[in-house]
């Protein structure tokens, strides 16, 4: 295999996730290229550096610049907040390296066409972390919904819950507190929960029209870590919409950080004329399928266990039987950009496919402030 050197930008709990999907692919997939931890970067030296040796990068850098000069990296990974994956980005795409960027693409449509823009004049390869879309289930339920199994498609309506913000004593900003921080991640629970959501369901079943949602903010004000001072707080704690996809299939979403007792619960069930699906992160490597075709006397949901190696990437795993877990959708995600990339192909979600998401999130905020029907502009 050839090598390809990674600098990965962000060492939080997407750098980890990151770095052990780069170390972990070659082990389990035949790839056209060897990732290599080649260097990692953030802003506290200290840190950074106990990160590298823990991890097993060769080197540690507190300026990603030097990342994006380095001729001895030819993938750059952006896993820092949202603030910086524009500047980030387009420089590395400038500077013709490789560019993956975690979620959302950027902090406002502006930020993301520009990344969009500088990739593809530069024609270097890029994704996006929406890693969901490699949960096997999900991939299986893209494979049926494909395949036509569900027939015409009616509804669509998915969930990501969480409770970590509910006290009103946690304050803004800051390192591991930069999501309650609107100048930093851009918006709430839209861009940082839905996008997954929204990304999800465009892959499964298309394009997004329009939309008309409501946000709240709970708590109006809380202090700021780097300031001291009390501020307000102008993210969405919460967000529900309604929203018309380009099939005619009517669809709800819901994400907040206010579900007391909820840590993480992304769902999302699809109804077509024949067949439904439903789908929980919670219990990740299953598939609920419910087939109206079956004989009448047996028809039920059905609890499909993926695990077996005709079932999508499971045959890199263990036997029939034994599950995985949520680390190996990032795994499958650097195995397929690899593979895509030493293939000539394109590996979706690429930032054109994320600008897709971003544009519905941007209609969503348009449209809790308008009370409106919000057209979602298409990439």
């Amino acid at each position: 295999m050839k090598k390809l050197n990674i600098g990965m930008i962000g060492y939080g709990f997407m750098g980890r996730t990151h770095s052990n999907a780069f170390h972990q692919a070659p082990n389990f997939f035949s790839l056209p290229y060897k990732p290599v931890l080649k260097t990692i970067c953030a802003r506290n030296a200290e840190k950074v550096k106990a990160f590298a040796d823990q991890w097993g990068y060769e080197s540690a850098e507190t300026d990603w610049r030097k990342l994006v000069d380095s001729k001895d990296i030819d993938l750059i990974d952006i896993a820092s907040p949202n603030d910086t994956h524009a500047e980030v980005a387009i420089a590395a795409a400038k500077a013709g390296k490789m560019v993956m960027c975690e979620k959302p693409l950027g902090r406002n449509p502006a930020e993301s066409e520009a990344m969009v823009k500088a990739v593809e004049d530069s024609g270097v390869a890029n994704m996006v972390w929406y890693n969901y879309r490699r949960v096997p289930a999900v991939t299986l339920a893209k494979q049926l919904i494909d395949e036509g199994r569900l027939g015409r498609v009616f509804h669509y309506r998915t969930v990501f819950l969480q409770d970590w913000t509910i006290s009103a004593d946690l304050p803004q900003g800051g390192a591991g507190l930069w999501r309650l921080d609107a100048s930093v991640s851009g918006s709430g629970v839209t861009g940082d929960l839905l996008a997954h959501n929204i990304d999800t369901a465009m892959w499964l079943n298309g394009q997004i029209n329009e939309v008309t949602a409501m946000t709240e903010t709970f708590v109006k004000s809380r202090k700021h870590n780097l300031t001291g001072k009390e501020e307000p707080v102008n993210i969405d704690d919460a967000s529900l919409f309604l929203a018309r996809f380009s099939n005619g299939s009517l669809a709800s979403f819901e994400a907040t950080r206010y579900a007391r007792g909820h840590k993480a619960l992304y769902t999302f069930e699809i109804n077509g004329e024949n067949a439904s699906i439903k789908w929980d992160l919670h219990d990740l490597h299953r598939l609920e399928y419910f087939d109206h075709r079956d004989e009448g006397r047996l028809r039920g949901w059905k609890s499909i266990h993926i695990t077996d190696s005709d079932h999508p990437y499971m045959k890199q795993w263990w036997v029939p039987g034994l599950q995985i877990g949520y680390e190996h959708t990032f795994i499958h995600q650097a195995a397929d950009f690899l593979t895509a990339v030493g293939e000539g192909r394109i590996a979706a979600p690429t930032f054109r496919d994320a600008l897709k998401t971003d544009y519905v999130t941007d209609a969503v905020l348009t449209s809790a402030k308008s009370r409106q029907w919000e057209k979602a502009k298409t990439a």
